[in-house]
């Protein structure tokens, strides 16, 4: 049973899809568990356990009843997905070539800890991630 995982809503949900498919595999352990690029849903889980869901932002304010308000609005991020890897480097061009774009290139954050670095991108919506290692 999962316990908790994320979510996220997404508006380019094919294109979300394939950059999640084509990187959990590799920096999490993921396989693909429910649904596929046509979405409105799909789902990644390492062993048994929940890792990653996306939902079609659309779909979910229709079931949430918030369809009419609007879907964008400037702000700070609210959420990012943290990635824990080998190489921070390596899997920093691996999101790259499968559509991520660069937000903070790879480094060493001593003020974050003693060992850590890591690496921001965002996934083809515009989510947050962090891969770090340490």
């Amino acid at each position: 049973m999962d316990v908790l995982h994320p979510r996220l809503l997404v508006t380019r949900f094919a294109e979300c899809f394939a950059f999640y498919d084509a990187v959990l595999p590799e920096l999490a352990g993921a396989r693909l568990a429910r649904g596929g690029a046509t979405g409105p849903y799909a789902s990644w889980d390492v062993g048994e356990e929940g890792l990653l869901a996306l939902f079609d932002r659309a779909a979910m304010a229709a079931a949430a009843g918030t369809a009419g308000l609007p879907a964008e609005a400037p702000a700070q991020d609210r959420a990012m997905f943290v990635s824990r890897v080998t190489d921070v480097d390596e899997a920093f061009a691996f999101c790259l070539r499968h559509g991520a774009e660069a937000v903070s290139a790879p480094a060493d954050r001593p003020e974050w800890g003693p060992t850590l670095r890591n690496a921001l991108v965002r996934d083809p919506d515009g989510t947050l991630l962090e891969l770090q290692s340490y």
